[in-house]
């Protein structure tokens, strides 16, 4: 199963808005077959490990990251694909809670005879598809939060300048975590301090599928000549229902309505929305204001934090604007995911407890 996993890692970057998924098939000690699920509309993991075993999957085990399909989609039943290979027994690390799966992968093979196993290293297959677990279960993406801050707590001087707080080996890394997004989220001060593009860059022989950019811009304030304008990435913009615009500035992009709560948008609509269009997990890059609105809101799933050695005093801008407490029993905890050293940069990845 953990070979399987790492086989399913593979396909990090190129699987959304469908779960990353690794299949082995073993006869007795011997592998005989192995595959993963690559892209949409392709085969997915079961089918490429039972084409690469042929008839040694006869009578053979298949470890598979999470619930065979039991429904014709792009492609046909994988339960279908395993009963027909005579595979014997199949070993589940979790099982699949999309409707038209849940329990009828499992269901299918059971009543063909095949004995099936679920739970080895399920805790593993989730955390590798959180983003889909995330949008099946609970309606809204994982909401990654990207912030680089100073020791004392600062992200950019006290008129915007940020570049660069750290260094190159911790900005290739956010790329790696942009590129495993189905969408990068940014709101409109973001847009009017740094104009930033928000792309992928990878190194040229990696694939991946460009995310989604989603503006939050709430009085239509992003200027013309934005480079989240200039149509090179599909590109949505939200805004409020008050909201118009006369000029042509948004006509390379979507551009949708939606409520409005507290003179802002209703970030749990703006989930609820990318969710709807199948997003999986939702990087955000944005200002003080809207990441300390995602957390006080209880929408931020995962902090990833970049801390520099360096110090940028009283009057720079602070990591988030959050609530002020009259109480320590009320303040924010977090959880230690892992920490990291990226040239002379930590990373940090904590989760709200």
């Amino acid at each position: 199963m953990a070979h399987a996993l790492r086989l399913a890692e593979r396909g990090l970057f190129t699987t959304q808005p469908n779960p990353r998924v690794g299949c082995v098939i073993a006869l007795g000690d011997q592998v005989v077959g192995t595959g993963f699920h690559a892209r949409v509309g392709e085969p997915h993991a079961e089918v490429y490990a039972l084409r690469a075993a042929g008839e040694g999957a006869r009578g053979a085990t298949a470890y598979v990251t999470l619930e065979p399909c039991a429904h014709q989609g792009r492609t046909p039943p994988c339960a279908d694909a395993l009963i027909a290979a005579g595979i014997r027994r199949v070993v589940i690390a979790s099982e699949d809670p999309f409707p038209q799966v849940n329990g009828r992968g499992i269901g299918k093979l059971r009543a063909a005879g095949v004995m099936v196993e679920a739970g080895l290293m399920r805790e593993a297959a989730r955390e590798l598809n959180a983003g889909f677990f995330s949008r099946i279960e609970r309606g809204r993406p994982f909401v990654r939060v990207k912030l680089a801050m100073s020791l004392d707590g600062r992200t950019a001087l006290a008129n915007g300048e940020s570049k660069w707080i750290t260094g190159e080996a911790a900005r290739a890394d956010v790329q790696r975590w942009r590129a495993r997004s189905s969408a990068i989220l940014g709101g409109s001060g973001t847009v009017l301090a740094d104009d930033p593009r928000f792309t992928v860059r990878l190194p040229q022989d990696e694939e991946f599928m460009p995310p989604l950019r989603v503006i939050l811009d709430r009085q239509l304030r992003t200027p013309a000549g934005s480079h989240v304008l200039d149509g090179s990435m599909p590109t949505l913009l939200l805004h409020g229902a008050a909201a118009s615009c006369a000029d042509q500035r948004f006509t390379r992009v979507e551009r949708v309505a939606l409520a409005t709560h507290d003179e802002a948008l209703d970030l749990r609509a703006v989930l609820a929305l990318l969710a709807g269009r199948g997003c999986n997990e939702v990087h955000v890059e944005a200002g003080p204001t809207l990441c300390g609105a995602l957390f006080a809101a209880g929408l931020v799933d995962e902090l990833l934090l970049y801390v520099a050695p360096l110090l940028l005093g009283d009057g720079a801008r602070p990591l988030l604007h959050l609530p002020t407490l009259n109480d320590m029993a009320r303040r924010w905890q977090l959880q230690m995911v892992d920490q990291r050293m990226l040239g002379r940069d930590i990373r940090l990845r904590l989760r709200p407890n």
